[in-house]
């Protein structure tokens, strides 16, 4: 059975995972925005960037509005945090690492500046 959290993150991190819905959420850092104005930048239909757009609310990534004809929508930051929190473990974990392979160039240099001494 899947965890409904790491379920809801893999659907994040799927959203996540293509270069244009990452521009789309980019620009709805800045404000909100109408569906036409989110497809201006891009080589695409609208149909097609609606789809985007699914993908992103299905994650809970955004919400859209309507007004009139105008089709609003804004960002939902709330499952960038989970993936942050999910990510956070991690750089500790690489942290660590990082912090033993330093350790260990550093007793290589050590060798190696008493090493050249010796031949001095």
């Amino acid at each position: 059975m899947v965890n409904k959290d790491l379920d809801r993150l893999g659907t994040t991190l799927h959203a996540l995972s293509d270069p244009t819905r990452r521009a789309i959420l980019a620009r709805l850092a800045l404000g909100e925005s109408a569906v036409g104005e989110l497809a201006e930048p891009f080589a695409m239909t609208l149909p097609a960037i609606s789809k985007h757009l699914k993908v992103l609310e299905r994650a809970g990534l955004i919400e859209r509005g309507r007004e009139a004809q105008r089709r609003p929508c804004r960002l939902v930051a709330e499952p960038l945090r989970e993936v942050l929190e999910w990510v956070s473990d991690y750089r500790q974990f690489w942290d660590r690492r990082l912090d033993r392979l330093e350790a260990y160039l550093d007793k290589g240099q050590e060798k190696g500046r008493k090493r050249a001494r010796k031949r001095k």
